[in-house]
């Protein structure tokens, strides 16, 4: 079964860095794009930050400066480390990735189950 799983969620006060991964698991033919996407509570799910098979990336303004996302195609992975972080930042993080299972089929939007980042004053 193939599936995303996140992980490095927690605490942090303002200010403070957290590292997220995520990985991608099971028969997987081919992953195009991955990245972060946020959603707090009465809000719309939004991108943070995502980045291409070849490595191109692309910000929410909000983040710019402080996240960097990051992948490492051999092990399936994504990242996203958040440095000086703000209480706004407060949210549920789910990780997302274009997956082809097999050849020759399209790519599909998968979602990881979500990790909560929590940033206190």
């Amino acid at each position: 079964q193939v599936q995303l799983v996140e992980s490095g969620g927690g605490l942090v006060q303002a200010g403070g860095s957290l590292r997220l991964s995520c990985a991608a698991s099971g028969s997987i033919f081919s992953i195009n794009a991955m990245g972060w996407y946020r959603q707090a509570p009465g809000k719309q799910r939004e991108l943070v930050a995502a980045i291409t098979s070849g490595g191109s990336t692309n910000y929410a303004d909000s983040v710019k400066g402080r996240f960097t996302i990051s992948r490492d195609n051999a092990k399936k992975m994504v990242y996203l480390e958040m440095n000086s972080l703000r209480p706004e930042d407060t949210s549920v993080y789910y990780c997302h990735a274009e997956l082809k299972l097999t050849w020759p089929s399209g790519y599909k939007d998968y979602w990881g189950q979500g990790t909560q980042v929590t940033v206190s004053t």
